[in-house]
Formats: structure tokens, sequence, C-alpha cells
């Protein structure tokens, strides 16, 4: 029921989060469709927006790499707890 429940909200807010038609007329070409607003408006507000995105893409993959191999080898750190490493 939960899972169910879960799903139903995401799938609703994915509706909800869609531009309307006149966002959609405003949005530059590479956007139509996906975000309410003006939009970026020029060369400097997609430098912002890509450095965003390198740096989140950044930020997750050491994220990621550093949970999965922590390179620690003493048994009682945090890191190994989480897997129940023994």
């Amino acid at each position: 029921m939960k899972k169910t429940l879960f799903f139903l909200l995401l799938l609703s807010h994915q509706l909800y989060s869609m531009a309307c038609p006149v966002c959609e007329r405003n949005q530059p070409k590479i956007l139509k469709g996906i975000v309410h607003g003006s939009g970026p408006e020029n060369y400097l507000d997609y430098l912002a927006l890509w450095g965003m995105v390198v740096l989140v893409v950044f930020t997750l993959f050491f994220s990621v790499k550093l949970l999965i191999q922590p390179n620690e080898s003493t048994k009682d750190h945090i890191k190994n707890s989480i897997f129940n490493i023994e």
C-alpha cells in the first residue's frame, strides 16, 4: 500500500510540475515544456546553470565512490558500519 501511494504521489507531482502553455511559449527551445517562468535570458544564465550541473554531478560521483570504497582499514569506521562489514 505504501509503495502504491508513493508512486501515485510521485506521478501526480510530475504532472503538476510540467510547464503551463504560457510558460511553454516563453521558454527557450531547449527548455520548452520542462520548467515554469521565463528561463535563462543570456549566456551567463546558461553558464551558471551548467556550472551547477557539473558541481552536482561531481559531488554525486565522489559521494557514491567514497561510500562504496571508503579506503578505511579500521573495522570501527562509520562507513564500514553502514555495510556491516566484519
